[in-house]
């Protein structure tokens, strides 16, 4: 996977209480640690990771996460419909 701004800020991704809920419920996920989550997939040698506008979008394992460019705030998440 090409080495990316996304991928070396990792440490800087975060996101608000409301996101957390947002993305646990648009993902229909069962953990706590949100953030780890999205990590992981962003780091997956799976991950399609493209940037346009202000966002990157991460598409990997049936979902797409949106991600602030500036801010690195996951701002959603949802299942990719194929």
């Amino acid at each position: 996977m090409a080495d990316n701004e996304l991928l070396r800020n990792l440490d800087k991704l975060h996101t608000t209480e409301l996101g957390v809920v947002r993305i646990q419920r648009n993902l229909s996920l069962d953990t706590d640690d949100v953030i780890s989550w999205c990590k992981n997939k962003i780091n997956s040698e799976k991950a399609v990771i493209s940037k346009n506008g202000k966002n990157w979008y991460i598409n990997v394992d049936d979902c797409i996460l949106t991600v602030n460019a500036y801010s690195y705030t996951v701002i959603t998440a949802h299942k990719a419909y194929v």
